[in-house]
């Protein structure tokens, strides 16, 4: 078994620290107004409504936060890395579950929907790359990491020695 994420989920990762990056200053207002070309003054209106200021720090740097742990734990996909290092495959995956389907995605476009009730076109745009992200590395690197820990745990091993791989 061969599991890795695409490049292209890496290249997609890549494209959305640009996006979120961009997102962070205009909500730290680095930016004056941020670009919108199909909804005005949208992204002005999410980016600095009470939902983005729900947290004690930019909910864009979240996102970027999040995209660039994509991009090195993408980066680290060398081989049989499912096999060597579980935790590796696992938390690239669990990153992109998180961004992608139920968490970040989906909803920060309802929010922008039903609270904000105002779009904002790059915002739009990060939810695609991350359904996108997901959708490309369709949980192979986890599913191929849990089958090797599970062969480990059948071995004998302990579950850090499962999870962490061999030394």
């Amino acid at each position: 078994m061969h599991a890795r994420p695409p490049r292209a989920a890496i290249a997609l990762a890549l494209l959305g620290v640009a996006v979120a990056a961009y997102l962070t200053l205009v909500e730290v207002r680095v930016v004056e107004h941020g670009w919108d070309p199909l909804f005005g003054d949208g992204t002005d209106e999410v980016l600095h409504s009470s939902v983005s200021r729900a947290l004690p720090f930019p909910d864009a740097a979240l996102g970027l936060v999040a995209y660039a742990a994509e991009v090195v734990l993408g980066l680290t996909a060398a081989g049989d890395r499912w096999r060597r290092r579980p935790a590796l495959p696992l938390c690239f995956d669990l990153v992109g579950l998180g961004l992608g389907l139920g968490v970040a995605a989906v909803a920060l476009v309802l929010l922008q929907a039903l609270v904000v009730r105002s779009w904002c076109t790059l915002c739009l745009c990060s939810a695609a790359l991350s359904l996108s992200i997901l959708a490309l590395s369709r949980l192979r690197d986890a599913r191929a990491a849990l089958c090797a820990i599970r062969a480990d745990r059948a071995a004998g091993r302990s579950w850090r020695e499962a999870l962490l791989g061999a030394s």
